[in-house]
């Protein structure tokens, strides 16, 4: 991902969350204490979790129903629905004020910030941060922007930062859907889940075609979502520009059904570049991927060359993710479980809570067996490094090169009320085999290009350390 303009690697993106009017409606009572994290990630629209895919929502693009044609069967909901509809609304009518803007950064931090730089930080000092900063008034928008600034630069992390509102429409590259909105799983009230659109791209395709935060997708193309992961249905949206899909959603909690069809508009470039090489002499054909990021194409696009260079007679694969900074953390899981078996670890997440620490697993057989070499070096980072552990660790793939950068932070990026956004860090992750890289890097299994028998030998005595 090269979004950013200084010379750090960029951050190990998996949400972009909207601060604003994600209307989100459920009973109280089905929260309890247990829930509290969720409770927050749902009361405000921020997403906590760690390994899903980028989320791009638009200012001020949300539609409200109006009263009267709000439907449900509980007379409880129904109140509530109405009761947050004319909050929205007021809040909707009015001009944002500098000093909310500064007061929702403040918020996305206090929420979701995992610190782990040296400098010490807790809610108490953050708190007095915030005093200290709203103490007067601020006069101008870009006064505003400034204040976060220095307020994030106050935290000593390098990749905690404020995005222009240029800066944040830029990363309308990393939508996975192609249609320009984010769906995130969101408990249902009944032990289930839902999946719910928390963020659209202003202008988009979707919202164009009347798709609004908050909406419920029930179907795609007449498949029903019921059960299915955000991944998976984003994936059933994906498809040719300039095409069409039809999609079935209901409007917030209260709202009506409807079907919409959309036009899908991907802005995303393929980052896939593929060949077939013979080596030894010709005795060995081997497909050689060059992967440069981790956009919303990744995945589909290395399916299909992988597929054609078996095609072609590859018996044998590298994976080059040289001077790869990352980009879409879920793109990068997505791809490692292509290469790896069932049940294998692809990584560990952990963030502040330790509710969200986790560990993500292939859920399926792998893609190909054959033999992989993953390329590396000092620019390999984030993403690419879960992709290169996740294969080196579960004995898919050795490192070829030099020690990579050693980034294992995650970072989300929220959207702020004018169209802004702050990127924070909120978790890290750890290797299968448990390995805490960042500031450290992986080092390779070889320095130059090994024989091919000597890969299948050093992968035939490879032992995976066990799962815990």
């Amino acid at each position: 991902m090269r979004l950013l303009h200084n010379a750090s690697p960029p951050p190990l993106l998996t949400s972009f969350s909207p601060r604003k009017k994600t209307l989100i409606l459920t009973k109280k009572s089905s929260f309890n204490s247990h829930h509290k994290p969720l409770q927050q990630v749902l009361s405000t629209g921020v997403s906590l979790v760690l390994s899903l895919g980028l989320l791009v929502s638009a200012p001020n693009s949300i539609a409200l129903e109006s009263p009267s044609s709000l439907q449900s069967s509980s007379s409880s909901l129904e109140v509530t629905c109405r009761e947050v509809y004319k909050k929205d609304t007021e809040v909707i009518s009015k001009v944002v004020s500098n000093e909310r803007i500064v007061e929702e950064a403040w918020q996305i931090v206090n929420d979701s910030f995992l610190n782990t730089s040296p400098r010490s930080w807790s809610p108490e000092y953050w708190l007095q941060k915030k005093e200290d900063i709203l103490s007067s008034s601020i006069q101008t928008r870009s006064k505003a922007h400034d204040i976060i600034k220095r307020m994030l630069a106050s935290l000593g992390d390098p990749y905690t930062r404020f995005l222009s509102p240029e800066q944040f429409s830029k990363m309308a590259i990393y939508d996975m859907t192609g249609i320009g909105v984010n769906l995130r799983d969101v408990p249902d009230g009944n032990g289930g889940s839902k999946l719910k659109v928390l963020g659209l791209l202003l202008d988009g395709p979707a919202h164009n075609a009347g798709v609004r935060q908050g909406d419920e997708l029930i179907s795609v193309n007449g498949v029903d979502v019921l059960g299915k992961s955000a991944f998976e249905a984003s994936s059933l949206l994906l498809g040719p520009n300039g095409t069409s899909v039809n999609i079935m959603v209901k409007h917030g909690n209260c709202g009506p059904v409807q079907s919409i069809d959309v036009e899908r508009q991907s802005i995303a470039k393929t980052p896939v570049f593929y060949r077939l090489e013979q080596v030894e002499s010709g005795s060995t054909s081997v497909g050689y991927v060059r992967l440069k990021e981790f956009n919303a194409l990744a995945r589909k696009d290395l399916v299909t060359a992988i597929k054609r260079l078996e095609g072609m007679g590859a018996s044998s694969f590298v994976l080059d993710l040289r001077d790869n900074l990352g980009g879409l953390v879920q793109a990068g899981i997505e791809i490692a479980k292509l290469f790896l078996n069932e049940g294998d670890t692809v990584t560990y997440t952990v963030g502040r809570d330790p509710q969200y620490t986790r560990n993500i697993v292939a859920e399926a057989p792998p893609l190909i067996t054959a033999p992989v070499i993953v390329l590396v070096n000092k620019s390999t980072a984030s993403a690419s490094e879960i992709v290169a552990t996740a294969l080196h660790d579960n004995c898919r793939a050795v490192l070829v090169g030099d020690k990579t950068y050693g980034k294992g932070l995650i970072q989300s990026v929220f959207e702020l009320p004018d169209g802004s956004g702050v990127v924070v860090t909120i978790g890290k992750y750890v290797t299968p085999n448990h390995m805490d890289i960042n500031g450290n890097g992986v080092e390779p299994d070889f320095r130059k290009f090994p024989a091919w028998s000597e890969v299948s030998n050093r992968l035939s005595k490879c032992h995976k350390q066990p799962e815990g």
